[in-house]
């Protein structure tokens, strides 16, 4: 398998905005929660022949972070070239690992040119699916997939979330901060390693409790572990939860809004959740940390578009190609704290610090 490195912007990530219009389908009866219904804006642009469409994993369409991210990049996608929604771009949300293949095979029997699997989950199902419809073209995030029809994309997350533990280190004011996974696969285990050595490199007195879920679809977890977390001391919670790490957000919330001078923070996951940390004036998001799956959805979906379809390619993503990044804080990080960050990122971009995947 050759592997290739495409740069790609954040900015387009974040300019595409939250829209998030449920299209059904017609030959799905059970894993998409809009029934039949059309959402679609099918008067307002000329169409192309040319569509994509996704599979969810169990997070959800809008778990406010990674699924979503990858459903706004099919959005801009169909917007950008004219595009129906349902018949030029779609979606199927995945209740449960077992609707998978379901899902997958429905949006092949559609004749969609591009189907995405959104989440290292679905390696298994799209390395099926793909040997029983060679013809077909399929993209997967999070993981790889050694088929000649299928194009990996992987991110270096724990480099993103190296930056994140800089940060934390450098905020926190009782020495304590959290990091809440979701389940304990690859990915996520990238962002747990990459915000640990993060808040080493900035100062290695600051304890870190690590605590995982078990699930990317559970706030009521997110919620009661960030409980917890902030109970034994920590101000700073970092979250690769998906929409469990919702919870967090909400426990947060609801002890701002308790006590306006208590200093709790949570560091958003994949897209800018800042929006998620608002109470009233006030906002618990200290920064999150991006990832560019819309603009891979988007470049994938370009190169197949023209010809160009990378199958059996592996597509990295990190921060040297901006793939991978802090969003503004919004004045939450100080300019001194920010310089510091910056620092550390480009060591991290010229290769003088290499951050490790997995937990040493």
């Amino acid at each position: 398998m050759t592997k290739r490195k495409f740069g790609l912007g954040l900015s387009l990530m974040l300019a595409a905005g939250t829209m998030l219009a449920a299209c059904g389908s017609d030959d799905d009866t059970s894993t998409n929660d809009n029934g039949n219904g059309n959402g679609g804006d099918a008067d307002t642009e000329e169409t192309s022949d040319f569509s994509v469409a996704m599979v969810t994993d169990v997070g959800g369409v809008d778990d406010k972070s990674f699924n979503q991210s990858a459903w706004e990049g099919i959005q801009q996608f169909g917007k950008d070239n004219g595009l129906t929604e349902k018949e030029g771009y779609d979606y199927l949300q995945s209740q449960s690992d077992s609707d998978y293949n379901t899902n997958l095979n429905n949006l092949i029997r559609r004749d969609f040119d591009v189907v995405f699997g959104i989440g290292f989950l679905m390696e298994g199902a799209i390395d099926e699916i793909a040997s029983q419809n060679p013809d077909a073209q399929l993209a997967i995030i999070d993981a790889v997939v050694d088929q000649p029809n299928v194009a990996s994309v992987l991110f270096k997350e724990q480099e993103g979330a190296f930056l994140a533990g800089v940060a934390a280190a450098l905020m926190t004011e009782t020495g304590k901060v959290g990091f809440v996974g979701g389940m304990e696969i690859p990915v996520i285990e990238r962002f747990e390693a990459g915000f640990l050595e993060g808040v080493a490199a900035a100062d290695p007195s600051v304890q870190v409790d690590v605590q995982y879920t078990g699930a990317f679809d559970k706030a009521e977890l997110g919620k009661t572990t960030a409980n917890l977390m902030y109970q034994n001391g920590a101000d700073i919670i970092f979250h690769a939860a998906g929409a469990t790490g919702n919870g967090v957000f909400t426990e947060a919330k609801e002890r701002k809004e308790a006590d306006p001078d208590a200093n709790v923070w949570v560091i958003g996951v994949d897209a800018d959740q800042y929006d998620e940390g608002q109470t009233g004036d006030m906002n618990v998001t200290l920064t999150s940390v991006l990832k560019g799956v819309s603009t891979a959805v988007i470049e994938i979906s370009e190169q197949a578009q023209n010809g160009e379809f990378p199958g059996g390619e592996t597509l990295v993503y990190g921060l040297a190609e901006d793939g991978v990044g802090l969003a503004d804080s919004r004045g939450a990080i100080p300019d001194d704290v920010m310089a510091q960050v910056e620092d550390f990122k480009k060591q991290i971009s010229d290769g003088d610090i290499e951050v490790p995947e997995t937990v040493e």
